[in-house]
């Protein structure tokens, strides 16, 4: 199911969702995914990749900074928010 969405290895985590037409990989904030829907930019997805430390789901003392990219068609990816 990831390879046939575009989700490539480098970028992959623990859970998968579809909403409305876009991938959302791993543990992305809900505010990201309202943005997403809302810009509905020219791309396939968002992804957090890993299970970053401070993430929704990942809670605990040590949280991690980390990026969620947005996935465009192809497979480049660019940053979307910074957590």
């Amino acid at each position: 199911m990831k390879s046939r969405a575009g989700i490539s290895p480098d970028i992959a985590s623990c859970h998968t969702a579809f909403v409305e037409g876009y991938f959302v990989e791993g543990h992305v904030p809900m505010e990201d995914v309202k943005r997403l829907l809302s810009q509905r930019p020219d791309a396939v997805g968002l992804a957090a990749p890993g299970m970053p430390l401070g993430s929704p789901g990942m809670e605990g003392s040590g949280a991690q900074r980390y990026q969620v990219l947005l996935v465009r068609k192809g497979g480049t990816t660019e940053v979307f928010a910074v957590h």
